[in-house]
């Protein structure tokens, strides 16, 4: 998860020991003088906006930030500091509907963006294959798959449905969960495996090349949803709702990590039950918390 994929302020969140430096990185002059006050020899590139339903809201808006935030960081980088070891986060949403038979996706698979945010995704994982190949950019890729766990904004599905079970069991509202598409499959991973990944990657990786982050497993997000029901003590109502639907929506969607996983020997260590009852237990003290 991003920045723009936390809540912002969030006591929950706040970490020790960290020297933060904010800038308006879509902006030239913001991205240069942040790279220059760091003076990095790694760089970690996961800016954007990154909920694809905000995307369909404003594409054009998402598309631009989300090319210039990693352009202006490259050139920042190209300038400044030439040598150093670039990660950029692409996302699996460049793969778009996958294959017809769910087969696992591979790195080779095709670019197939259906959606605005898949198409700024993929624009920036290009840039990286390109700045690597002009001006020699210690450059790596990745394309993780869906991931949640403790701390994740609601808007993502499976946190949305967090958050609403523990506000039902607050007595917030009506006992009534609000959905989208719950027959759509993806390949999910705790957020702090893929800390891990972003870091083996950054070392390991060879430069020029590209890696998936993924499970290899496909879940039912009607499986999400009855599995935090399961922890609560609550009854609940589900409602559908017709606009927490995607236009486009690949039924399934599952990965292939052989590439990164014989190179760095990585495997997914969280369990789904585990991030499962994280992130509720994250989502009843945000909420306890709220209501003081």
């Amino acid at each position: 998860m991003g920045r723009e994929d936390v809540a912002e302020d969030d006591p929950l969140l706040r970490a020790s020991g960290v020297e933060f430096l904010q800038a308006d990185i879509s902006s030239v002059e913001a991205a240069s003088q942040a790279v220059n006050a760091a003076q990095p020899d790694r760089a970690y590139l996961l800016a954007a906006f990154s909920a694809p339903a905000d995307a369909y809201r404003d594409p054009l808006g998402v598309i631009q930030n989300n090319v210039a935030c990693v352009v202006n960081v490259l050139e920042a980088l190209r300038e400044i500091a030439p040598r150093a070891r670039v990660l950029i986060v692409s996302s699996s949403e460049v793969y778009g509907r996958g294959t017809t038979s769910g087969a696992p996706l591979t790195e080779d698979s095709p670019l197939a963006p259906e959606n605005p945010y898949a198409v700024s995704k993929a624009a920036q994982d290009l840039l990286g294959y390109q700045y690597h190949v002009a001006y020699g950019m210690d450059i790596v890729r990745v394309r993780p798959f869906n991931h949640l766990g403790p701390g994740q904004s609601d808007r993502f599905v499976a946190s949305a449905f967090a958050r609403q079970v523990a506000e039902r069991e607050s007595g917030l509202g009506e006992q009534l969960i609000e959905v989208g598409n719950l027959e759509a499959h993806r390949d999910f991973l705790d957020v702090r495996d893929v800390v891990a990944a972003y870091e083996l990657a950054l070392t390991l990786g060879q430069p020029g090349q590209v890696y998936n982050l993924a499970s290899g497993r496909a879940v039912a997000i009607r499986s999400l949803l009855d599995q935090l029901i399961a922890r609560s003590q609550t009854s609940f109502t589900v409602s559908v709702d017709p606009q927490r639907f995607r236009p486009a929506d690949a039924p399934i969607l599952v990965g292939d990590a052989s590439r990164f996983i014989n190179l760095t020997g990585w495997s997914p260590k969280v369990s789904l039950d585990q991030t499962l009852d994280d992130l509720l237990a994250y989502w009843r003290e945000r909420i306890r918390l709220e209501s003081k």
